[in-house]
């Protein structure tokens, strides 16, 4: 028996597949593979499939990972091209490989933010976010486990935030914590809409770009 993960691309029009719909895809897209996935026990076995850190739907993201279990003994050798012939658009399989780091080790995500304005970038924003995002508090309100809503600060999870300006946009490359508690880059934006109105986009997109462990080095 083998624990495997996958390293995928979901960009384009994937982005906008549910995190159940991605799972029901990729369960979709095994038997390509001729792999004998893992099941749960019980009345109603399931495949033994998930998602690392699921990304929220209309994010893109270049370093998303599925862990699985399956009964052979395998290093994954060949299921990453086996998986991309039934894939849709948007969705890449990278790499698969044995999942020898727990996910516990997860520690950061490090994702391209940017603030899209119709009517142009307004003046010094960039300079003004940027101290913003470097206060000590920023109490927002946020969705807690139990759908209430909850008063959080949100500074001390943005680990790092740098600002520059393009054509009509500012783009932030963020660094926030991943887990316990995580951070969702896109609730940046409700910390400018709170404490800068008036810098606050038409427009927010998201793409991850790189998970990493507590020592800042790429977790796989």
């Amino acid at each position: 028996m083998s624990k495997l993960r996958l390293l995928f691309i979901k960009e384009g029009p994937a982005a906008y597949i549910s995190h159940l719909d991605l799972l029901r895809t990729v369960q979709r897209a095994f038997p390509r593979t001729e792999l004998d996935i893992k099941h749960s026990n019980g009345y109603h076995p399931h495949p033994i499939i998930s998602i690392v850190l699921p990304l929220p739907v209309g994010q893109s993201s270049r370093c998303e990972l599925l862990d699985f279990e399956v009964t052979q003994d395998t290093d994954g050798s060949g299921i990453a091209e086996k998986l991309n012939e039934g894939m849709p658009e948007g969705l890449r399989v990278l790499a698969c490989y044995e999942a020898k780091r727990p996910v516990r080790e997860l520690a950061a995500l490090q994702a391209e933010v940017t603030f899209e304005y119709d009517n142009g970038v307004p003046e010094n924003a960039a300079a003004k976010l940027k101290e913003l995002f470097g206060r000590e508090e920023l109490i927002i309100q946020k969705r807690t486990k139990r759908k209430d809503m909850a008063d959080v600060n949100i500074a001390p999870m943005i680990l790092r935030a740098e600002w520059t300006e393009g054509e009509s946009c500012l783009r932030c490359v963020a660094l926030v914590q991943a887990q316990n508690p995580g951070l969702n880059p896109q609730l940046m934006e409700k910390a400018v809409e709170r404490y800068a109105p008036e810098l606050t986009p038409d427009f927010v997109r998201v793409r991850r770009m790189e998970l990493l462990d507590a020592e800042g080095k790429i977790f796989r």
